[in-house]
């Protein structure tokens, strides 16, 4: 039991140094890591939770950076916050079952490792306007993907803004990640409000590794990209964790 509680502290560090690196609060990766333990069998509101409460820190950490380097576009960010809020809000109070629950996750966690895969390098010149009524759709049904899975959405929504020539990389990563953390503390008091808050007597040692991992890949790892053989070790998690998740509904 030790040896594996340390070895998911370290794999919590590890989430969260590569994925604030891109503004991202890591939540994905979280629920990766946890559904490999014995904190698996904890159940969907158990996992939802500590994942949101680890993006709290990371996003936090990762928009304080990204800020202090004047990359946060106020216009950019509100139109999706004013959809994916309430919607988030509102989906983490719907009772899936243990089920439906690692039906779902395990479809977003192959999305996940998939997008790690296949993303290259996106230099899309930032030159088109955002439609307001555009953002209030994808910010919505993000939202709703949020509360469902127990995620903040950046992993989402970055690849839209950037694809879509609405931000450059480094303006996605920070609407990313203000986006994260309002998601994820309506995840925590939706969910808290219909259901209840679960113990977090074990979040401390959690919280102080992904706060460190936070610091660091904020700080210094947005400036160089991940190596490839990163990205791959990161996508063989996530799917691992999927197919155990499968394997458990069958």
């Amino acid at each position: 039991m030790q040896i594996e509680f340390e070895i998911v502290v370290f794999g919590l560090f590890l989430m969260a140094l590569l994925y604030s690196a891109v503004g991202h609060g890591g939540a994905s990766g979280y629920l990766a890591i946890l559904s490999l333990s014995v904190y698996a069998n904890e159940g969907d509101l158990w996992l939802k939770q500590y994942a949101w409460f680890l993006n709290l820190i990371v996003a936090g950490i990762a928009f304080f950076n990204y800020r202090k380097e004047g990359f946060h576009n106020r216009d950019l960010t509100w139109p999706f916050l004013v959809t994916s809020i309430p919607f988030t809000f509102f989906a983490s109070s719907l009772k899936i079952g243990d089920e439906g629950y690692n039906l779902l996750l395990s479809l977003f966690l192959i999305y996940a490792a998939w997008k790690l895969l296949m993303g290259k390098k996106m230099n899309v010149a930032e030159n088109k306007t955002l439609k307001v009524s555009n953002a209030l759709l994808i910010g919505g049904i993000i939202g709703l993907t949020c509360g469902l899975v127990g995620i903040g959405g950046g992993i989402l929504l970055s690849p839209i803004l950037i694809i879509n020539g609405w931000a450059k990389p480094k303006t996605a990563a920070a609407t990313s990640a203000i986006f994260i953390w309002l998601n994820s503390l309506a995840g925590i008091i939706g969910s808290s409000i219909s259901q209840h808050l679960v113990d977090l007597g074990n979040i401390t040692p959690f919280v102080l590794a992904v706060l460190l991992g936070g610091f660091i890949g904020s700080k210094y790892g947005s400036k160089n990209a991940p190596q490839n053989s990163i990205k791959y070790l990161l996508s063989a998690v996530l799917l691992i964790a999927a197919s155990k998740r499968i394997l458990e509904i069958l």
